[in-house]
Order: structure tokens, then sequence, then C-alpha cells
């Protein structure tokens, strides 16, 4: 019912909307009321042909267009101001120029043929859009034509794990968690249109809430610098960004679907978009579903299987004054709850069939491994979201921008198998997030930006047998402020930002009397028998500085060094303060300290980038040293072993979870990535990429152990090589071709946090891939579809990823020379179509 009722109000309003912003737009001024207009054409520099569907936009003004069949191109409707124009072309240097309104209203461009990115444009953490090159911070972002290509992976984060510097935690094909240069989880500001992600995210076993189908754009912030995100971005940012508004006049859409070969992989969707006269709307509806996954070494995996559904809708206005977008979404995940039982001689999956799980459990059946049906042990995740970003000018080119939020996040676990409707977890966040800027120019072109933002949460226990976290209500609470300024050939950038966050944590109790635990909400919960205290009143507030400081210099085009250094600042999360409970998806009893300090850390980066003709070179550096740094460790009993407890936290070593506790130390991330690419030819592109990533613990004075000196999850030295091949003008029908052969290779992890049994020794391994895709056009140049295909893990290597949780997934003993855990997913094929239509009305002849 409250389900009901929350879908009922986001309904209602986004009708009061739809009614509201079509009422402005059919009354609002015309596209040259008190505004510019830019035409030009787009052609090739090499023969002076012209460039149809080259991509034009003003990243600022969320507006833009496509050339058409001619090169011509029109955008109306664009205030007064200087703005930064982008023009994109798949296998052409994305050219960038920073326009002045008021005295231009013409711009003819010609685009080269590179099939290097040089001048990737960013929104993300910045005054105003920046070219990547031009800004200090350390940034990479990826467009649709990347994630495209790599629709192999069964989410966003997969999409983005390769890129140098990212790498995920995961458990499984769908369960992924971003980490930056080491760090992740609440370290970590996961946003989707500049609007943080907020959903239990401290937790290892369930993903980001995110369609990966409506995601058009990831930019990735590597390391503290970011100002506008406050406590919990101490390791960096991932923005989410889902599709811009379509053309003035148009309505436009596509169907899609992907197929993968290993898991039997079945992702649709369905998106539609128009624009009228500024005012823009869209929808996205996805299904995806997929069977438990396989390996040569394990078979299928049992309970790695899951079925998503999602949704949104968009409505906006976009005008002389600025925009407003309100957006809506719906996501619904239903994923099954692997644990790892085998059967001790035959080593086949087995499931847990009766409450008291006595032994031995029945080996899985062979139709339950090769089914979309979902277990009844698992989990189901559900985010509703509604948020609206705006931006409101103000004079000649200064902004307002305001973004609101609403989220709430409900997370169960179904662990019961005779009590199939009984959750074990139930969790329910509602998360209210605020972030207004002002964003102008104080003397000449010295961009700056002064702002506030937080969020507001209130964490509730439904109905459920198990509490690893209090009910709680935070309060976050920053101001910030940041200029940057250009001296020619020189980009400085800097600010300062001031955190705030309170806790306040309930008291609970726990009635043991019935068939399960239960939440006590009588009277005299001291003196009940049989009731029990699980948390004690928590009321704690945290605060803390944080500010950057960098500089890029430009020696020409070519050639560019970057340096910047960044103070952040996180606040422990409720699980690190209040856990006490255990989590029944990640097996895993949580054990917090409600005495942790603050996190601080102070990060250098610097850097330098050739791009030549023929040759492209890159070297980025970074050491991070961090204070009061928490993570967990594995704790053991009296004879050595893992601790093994039951849901109320008793010692058990048949139990069904090991026991961790929360710590804080000194500790020190450092490393870097380099990059080499080769493109002998324009069609021609050898890309080379190694990513080194250090962790090291440096304790709390004293020596430190062997067994402790090195940090949990740190990803092993990466190396990737890629052969691509790319013919924009194709053959016959066959347009904008690409084909490619990658190979990664990742070095042996044994500098692992061996301590307590909680990480192990993981051997090194190879994996090939490769891809290959285009455009199919009509005989008038119509794109008729876009297909994609890629193949992972081409030789079926059986390897297991140290950053893999389901590499610890296994019985408590296992047979003498067997590898314990679960192995990552074995050779895949996807295969991706794209069908685009156009509903637009036919334009009036002159």
């Amino acid at each position: 019912m409250k389900i009901k009722k929350r879908l009922s109000k986001i309904l209602l309003l986004i009708i009061c909307c739809t009614a509201a912003l079509n009422a402005v737009a059919k009354s609002g001024p015309g596209p040259t009321a008190g505004n510019q207009t830019l035409t030009g054409i787009v052609t090739d520099k090499a023969d002076s042909t012209a460039l149809p569907g080259v991509t034009v936009s003003i990243p600022d003004l969320r507006i833009g267009t496509a050339t058409d069949n001619r090169g011509h191109y029109t955008i109306n409707r664009v205030p007064k101001g200087a703005y930064l124009v982008s023009f994109s072309y798949v296998g052409y240097k994305t050219y960038t120029v920073k326009v002045d309104f008021a005295k231009t209203s013409r711009l003819d461009v010609k685009m080269m043929s590179s099939s290097i990115e040089t001048s990737e444009v960013v929104i993300t953490g910045v005054t105003r859009a920046t070219e990547i090159k031009r800004d200090p911070v350390p940034m990479v972002a990826v467009n649709k034509n990347y994630i495209d290509q790599h629709s192999a992976s069964g989410n966003v984060i997969d999409e983005i794990a390769n890129l140098p510097g990212v790498s995920a935690v995961t458990t499984g094909p769908n369960i992924s968690k971003p980490f930056i240069h080491g760090l992740g989880y609440n370290r970590v500001v996961t946003a989707e249109d500049g609007i943080r992600q907020e959903g239990q995210q401290w937790g290892d076993e369930h993903g980001i809430e995110v369609d990966q189908n409506s995601i058009d754009r990831v930019e990735v912030i590597k390391g503290p610098a970011s100002l506008s995100y406050g406590s919990d971005a101490i390791g960096g940012v991932v923005n989410l960004i889902t599709s811009p508004p379509v053309p003035e006049g148009k309505i436009l859409g596509d169907v899609q679907g992907v197929y993968g070969t290993n898991n039997g992989l079945v992702n649709g969707s369905f998106k539609l978009q128009g624009n009228n006269n500024g005012f823009v709307w869209g929808t996205v509806i996805s299904e995806k579903a997929a069977k438990d996954y396989q390996d040569q070494h394990d078979g299928r995996v049992y309970g790695t299987n899951f079925r998503e559904k999602d949704a949104r809708v968009m409505l906006g206005l976009n005008k002389s004054w600025g925009y407003s977008y309100l957006n809506a979404s719906v996501f619904d995940d239903e994923q099954a709850i692997p644990d790892g039982s085998r059967d001790p001689v035959t080593r086949q999956f087995t499931y847990q069939n009766t409450e008291a799980d006595t032994l031995p459990r029945p080996i899985v059946p062979q139709s339950a491994l090769n089914t979309y049906s979902i277990p009844t042990l698992h989990q189901h995740v559900q985010l509703y979201r509604i948020y609206d970003n705006s931006d409101f000018i103000i004079g000649n080119g200064n902004h307002l921008i305001v973004n609101l939020g609403y989220q709430y996040s409900h997370r169960r676990e179904f662990t019961h198998p005779e009590d199939a409707d009984v959750p074990g977890l139930n969790l329910q966040l509602a998360t209210w997030t605020y972030d207004t800027r002002y964003n102008f120019n104080i003397g000449k072109d010295y961009e700056t930006s002064v702002g506030v933002n937080g969020m507001y949460q209130n964490n509730s226990l439904g109905y459920s047998t198990d509490f690893p976290i209090p009910a709680y209500h935070q309060f976050d609470f920053g101001p910030f402020f940041v200029i940057k300024k250009s001296f020619g050939k020189l980009d400085l950038s800097g600010g300062a930002r001031y955190d705030t966050r309170s806790f306040s944590g309930q008291a609970a109790y726990i009635d043991n009397s019935g068939e399960f635990p239960a939440l006590y909400t009588g009277p005299n919960p001291t003196t009940t028998p049989n009731v029990t205290q699980q948390f004690s009143a928590l009321s704690k507030t945290f605060s803390g500085v944080s500010g950057s400081f960098g500089a890029t210099y430009n020696f020409s085009d070519k050639f560019l060094i970057k340096g910047n250094i960044a103070r952040g600042f996180r606040a422990p999360s409720i699980a690190e303060l209040s856990a006490n409970g255990p989590d029944p998806g990640s097996q895993i009893y949580h054990v917090g300290n409600p005495d942790f300090k603050p996190e601080f850390d102070v990060q250098e980066d610097v850097g330098a980038f050739l791009s030549l003709e023929n040759v492209s070179a890159s070297i980025e550096l970074f050491n991070n040293n961090i204070q009061n740094y928490i993570f967990q460790e594995q704790l053991l009993d009296a004879n050595g072993q893992p601790e093994r407890v039951d849901p109320n936290g008793t010692p058990d070593q048949k139990g069904q979870y090991s026991e961790f506790k929360y710590v804080q130390s000194r500790a020190r991330i450092n490393g870097g990535e380099f990059s080499l690419d080769i493109h002998p030819v324009n069609w021609l592109h050898f890309e080379n990429q190694l990513t080194l990533t250090y962790g090291d613990n440096l304790g709390n004075g004293g020596k430190v152990p062997d067994s402790l000196k090195y940090l949990p999850f740190i990803p092993p030295v990466h190396t990737h090589s890629e052969l691509r091949g790319t013919l924009n003008k194709g053959f016959g029908s066959f347009k904008n071709a690409y084909a490619f052969v990658g190979f990664d290779h990742y070095d042996a992890q044994n500098r692992f946090f061996s301590a307590y049994g909680t990480e192990t020794y993981t051997a090194g391994y190879n994996l090939l891939s490769a891809g290959i895709g285009g455009n199919i056009v009509n005989s008038k140049g119509e794109k008729v579809f876009e297909l994609f295909i890629e193949g992972t893990n081409l030789a079926n290597v059986n390897y297991q990823s140290n950053m893999s949780r389901l590499k610890y997934f296994d019985n408590a003993v296992v047979p003498a020379g067997v590898t314990p855990g679960i192995f990552n997913m074995g050779r895949d094929v996807s295969f991706k179509v794209i069908v685009p239509f156009n509903f637009s009305p036919k334009e009036k002849s002159m």
C-alpha cells in the first residue's frame, strides 16, 4: 500500500507538471524572441564533403541538434553569453569552441578524421562545461558509442570497469560496485544527472540501482578533487548522464535488444523523445533477465540469475530563461542469492531447503540451474526516484542552478526457505537531496561558483528477522565555492568546502520469543523476557574542511601537463558506526564502532599528455594519504579459524555468517595510469594501457605485521591492449564500421590483506576479447539499424578476480587440492541491435 501511494503521488505530480509545462510551451515566446540563433555547415577537412548526423551541442544549456544530409545545422533560442559549443561525430576528433552569442550567429566547422578522442567535454564537478584537457582535476569520460560497443557487460558499472583507474567489486554479472583508485562503497559517489544515488551502498550484495539502457554518457572524477559532492566523494564521483533532449521539432526513438550466450541474457528497451517549441519529454522502458552464468570450472553457478524491470519519464522546458527538467524513474530488481555451498564429494552446488538447514543439503537440479525463474532465496531491490534539474539564466551568462531530488530505496532479502514471504532483511531508506549554486564571472573571465548542497535521510526497519543497522535520521549540509581562471595557456582552478553530517540512531530491541526474531515495540524492553537490545541510541555530528587547487599548462595543442592537490573528508557511515547484525545476502555479520573518527585524505595528482598525428601518450600519477581509514577485518575463533555465528551473533561453527568488524587505521594508496596509442593511419588504432594501484595499511603506530600491511580490495597490476580498425564511410550499406581485438593481463595479487583469513592470494590471468559492428543504412543514407557484437573471455579461461566476492563463497572445509570459491564468467558473446525510428512531423516546404 505504501508503494502504491508513493507511485500515485509521483504520477499525480507528473500529470500536473505535464499540463503546466505544455501550457507554458504553447504560450511561450517563439524560437527567435529575445535570443539568438546559431547556424552553419560541418564538413570533412580532408575533402570538404558534408558530414550528416554530426551532433552539435551546447552542454551548459542542454540544447543541441544534428546536421542534415547537406551538413547544415541550426540551433534556436540561444541566450546571449559565451558558451562552449561541441561538434562530435563517430570516427572524428571532437571540435570544441567557445562562442560569444552576442557577436556570433554563424559557425562553419571542418572536422578531422581521428580514432583518438582528445577534446572530450565534461559537466561534472566544474563551474561550466569544460574540456577534460583544460581541467586539472583527473577525469575520464565515455560516450554512448563506447557504451554500445561494450554491450556484453551486465550493468552500467561493468561497462566502465576497464577504464584506467576504475574497477569494480562484483557479486556475479548483475552486481557491481564502482571503485576508483582502490576506493569504493561509501567513498565513491554515484550520481544520475548530478543527483547522488542513495541505496544502502555500504552493502556488498546489490549493485547500482540504475537502468543501463537509459545512460547516454558516463563521467568519472578520480580522487577527492570534486567540491560539488561533499562527504562520500573522498574517492571520486561516477556521474551517469541520461540522454539529452532531441532537436527541436523532432520525435525520435529506438527499440533495442541484447542477447548474451553465456547466461542467456535478454535485455530489451524502448526509448521515445520529443521536443516541441522547447517543451521536451522522453521515456525509457526496459526489462532484462538472465539465467545462472557458467564457467568451465564450476559449470552453471547457482544463485546468479536475475530479473530487472525499469521505467523512467522526463518532462521539461528549454527556453530563453534556461531549462527545467523533471525526471521520475522506477528500478525493480530480483536477484538470486548465491552462497557457494557444494556437495563435498561431487562439488556440485547445493541449496538450503529447510530452516534448520541440516546437512547434507540437496544438490541443485539441472532444471534449477538453467532457468530464468528466481529461486525462493533471493533479494528484491527497488528504487523510486523523482528529481528536477533546473538552470535559470540571470543577466549575461550567469546561472542559478537548482537540483532537487527524492528517492525511496526498498531493499529486501528473502532468506527463509520454508517461509518464502518472510524477509530476512527489510530496509526502507528515504532520501531528500538539495543542491543549489550560482555560477558567475568575477572580473574578466574568473569563472566562479558558490553554492550549498546536502541531503536528509530517514532509514526505517520493516518487518523482517535480521537487523544489521538501526533506524536512523541523517542530515548533511555543505557550502562551497570554486574559482577557475585562464591565463592564455595556463588554467588555474581551486576552491574549498565545509561539510557537516549529523546522525540520530534509534535504540532497538529484538523479541526472540516467536518463530523468528522480530522488532520489539512494546513497553519496558529491558525487563521483558526474551527481549534483547540490538542497538543503542546514537547521536553523532561530524564536520570537516575539504579543498582543491590545480593547474593545467597547454604548451601547445599537442602537449600539456596537469597538477592538482586536494583534501577530502568523509564521515563514517551508519553501518560503520552502528552495525550489529547479519546481512543475509553478503553472508556477513557486521560489527560497527560508534567511536570512529571521520576520514581525511590528501591526494596529489600529476599528469602529462601528448597527442601527435600518429602517436598519443599519457602518464598520470597519484598519491593518496588517508587518516582514520575504515575497513572490515574477519574475526577468528579460539582455534584460529574464521568465526562463524548464528543470526543472533552467537558463535557457532555451523553458523550461517562470517563475523567481520570495522576497524580504523592510517593508509596510503598510490599508483598511476600510463597509455600509448599508435595510429599509423586514420582507420587503424593500437591502444595500450597500464594501471597500477598499491594500497598499504600504515597502522596506528609501530610496525605493522606482514598479514596486516596491505589494504583489502586493491586491484592488481592491469594492462590492456587493443587493436581497432574504424571505417567511418564503410562500404556499401555498412557505415561507421569498426572491429577490435583486445587483450587484458591481470598480475597475480600477492599484496592482500591476509590477516584473519580476510583475503587470500589470487593468481594472475589473461583475457581475450573482440568486437565488430556498425550501421546499416538504406539507399537514402538513413540508418536502418545499428549492430554491436562483443565477445569476452573468448579463450574460456578459468580465473578468479580478487575483486569478486564470489571468490570466497564455498564450504567452510574444502577438499585438499581444490581451489575454493566460485570462478568468474566463462566465454560470452553478446549481440546488440538498435532500431531507430522517427515520428517527427514533416517539415513544410518553402
